[in-house]
């Protein structure tokens, strides 16, 4: 049977004592009302004292003003102090004392956190649909259907009717958010079979609402509607129109050829066993050892090393040497220690590494050259998939989507991807910047092809594939466990097709 935490007896003296001693621990106080918005506390906004035989706890921000009296104190735990407190009309409720600083009140801060957005997203929808009904809204994880709890999610029907919502909160990605409300969206239509879901319905921060939108306008409106809204600080909901989020944050470098005289002194080194040269289209090479780079060939000479990259002079050759064969020995299939860190750090550029050399077992129709590694370029950085730029022998663009673990957001990371190579095509720019050279590239939407371990493909993989627009050609290609050893192809499926 669990224990149960009980109140300490104590007299006022000793809860005041108890609550000072907490806080003297503490790297950074907070005070935590449940259903309120925590409150950080500094020297200057944070009172305890007796007024006659009670004690009284006061604390205020700009916006809020709290006074409670203290009437009892549990045992402390390492990261909170609970206390028993007397509200309005001797109402008797909780205040927790964190030290946000320690990962147990960190946790009890962002669950409070939540709480309180969840409220807010309860408002949004009373507004957006004051006929319909409010069955459900919840922030609690569901590990089996891989609902996040960071994103409220909410049903509402109207009869036989019902919609699917889910809201990403301030500090969300509103771009993530879309594939678990799409998860969520699958949820309520496999459960509430006597109710027809007509739509998901996603709540954004103002201004942050733009990948969502394009996002959007690439999933199949036959199969569900969509409405897409934005809040703001103010809690004032607009209606939003993806299609005013059509020119996309993308750029398309020109594509240059490496000078003639490029990395003359360093053909040792670009030869070595086991050391790939790949060109980019920048025209630098890059020298890397089964996908992880160690050095870069510019006009302006070599650069090398894992982390700080040092100029290199003819007298560092030997060293640069000794860097290349430590990476051919850690990052070696059969290595013996399988968790050096060389060997497990960057599996994705491993796997870039066996496409690249091996493109055609993925697909027959690729061409094994020109590939092109992360073009476009996104402005907002790192991804964490490895994207490949091919064509095939029709000279139909092929993007190439590699993840070698499981990732719920990989369709509609691809897709985002896609989405840039396509804006690109239609306005003729990889032909004028001089990618594929001498391919007369054809003017329809690019293929998608998702390439992983046959394994780590995640279960929702299916469900969001099955919300993409016909538009998006798209084929999963699952290789065998020992990709790194042999790129083996071990099943191919269409769309949201699901293995037999």
């Amino acid at each position: 049977m669990p224990s149960v935490e009980r109140p300490l007896g104590r007299s006022a003296d000793q809860i005041r004592a108890a609550i000072e001693a907490f806080l003297r621990s503490c790297r950074q106080p907070a005070l935590l009302e449940p259903g309120e918005e925590l409150l950080p506390l500094t020297g200057d906004n944070f009172s305890l004292a007796m007024r006659g035989s009670r004690l009284v706890l006061e604390a205020w921000d700009r916006t809020r003003n709290l006074a409670r009296r203290v009437t009892a104190v549990q045992e402390p735990a390492a990261a909170r102090l609970e206390l028993t407190v007397e509200r309005f009309a001797r109402r008797e409720g909780r205040l927790f004392l964190l030290d946000l600083a320690r990962p147990g009140g960190a946790d009890l801060g962002r669950r409070s956190g939540r709480l309180v957005f969840r409220e807010r997203f309860r408002l949004f929808l009373r507004r957006q649909f004051p006929e319909w009904d409010l069955a459900e809204l919840s922030t609690e994880a569901n590990l089996e259907f891989s609902l996040s709890p960071a994103f409220p999610r909410a049903f509402l029907h109207h009869g036989q009717h019902g919609w699917a919502a889910l809201a990403c909160p301030p500090e969300g990605d509103a771009a993530a958010a879309l594939s678990f409300g799409l998860i969520w969206l699958s949820y309520l239509r496999a459960s509430k079979r006597r109710v027809a879901i007509e739509g998901l319905a996603l709540y954004a921060p103002a201004g942050r609402e733009r990948g969502a939108a394009l996002r959007l306008l690439s999933l199949d409106p036959s199969a569900v509607r969509f409405e897409l809204f934005t809040y703001s600080e103010q809690d004032v909901v607009e209606r939003i129109d993806p299609r005013d989020h059509g020119n996309l944050d993308t750029r398309l470098e020109p594509c240059r050829r490496p000078g003639p005289n490029q990395g003359e002194g360093w053909q040792r080194i670009a030869s070595l066993p086991g050391v790939e040269r790949v060109v980019k289209h920048d025209g630098r090479a890059s020298l890397r050892v089964r996908g992880l780079e160690f050095a870069e060939i510019s006009e302006g000479g070599l650069l090398f090393g894992l982390g700080q990259r040092l100029p290199a002079a003819p007298h560092h050759g030997a060293e640069i040497e000794r860097l290349a064969e430590e990476l051919r020995r850690a990052r070696t299939p059969g290595a013996a220690d399988r968790a050096h860190p060389l060997y497990r750090q960057y599996p994705e550029a491993w796997l870039e590494s066996q496409a690249r050399a091996q493109i055609e077992t993925l697909d027959a129709s690729l061409l094994a050259d020109p590939i092109y590694g992360q073009v476009p370029a996104f402005a907002a950085g790192e991804r964490g998939v490895m994207d490949l730029l091919a064509v095939d022998r029709s000279g139909r663009l092929t993007v190439v989507e590699l993840k070698a673990s499981a990732d719920l957001h990989l369709p509609l990371q691809a897709l985002d991807y896609w989405i840039r190579v396509k804006w690109h095509l239609d306005r003729g720019e990889f032909t004028a910047s001089g990618y594929f050279p001498g391919i007369l590239l054809r003017p329809e939407p690019p293929r998608l092809l998702l390439v992983s371990p046959a394994l780590e493909f995640h279960p929702t993989t299916e469900t969001i594939l099955g919300y993409f627009s016909p538009v998006v050609d798209v084929e999963r290609i699952g290789v065998a466990e020992d990709w790194r050893q042999e790129l083996r192809v071990m099943f191919r499926l269409t769309g949201a097709e699901r293995p037999h």
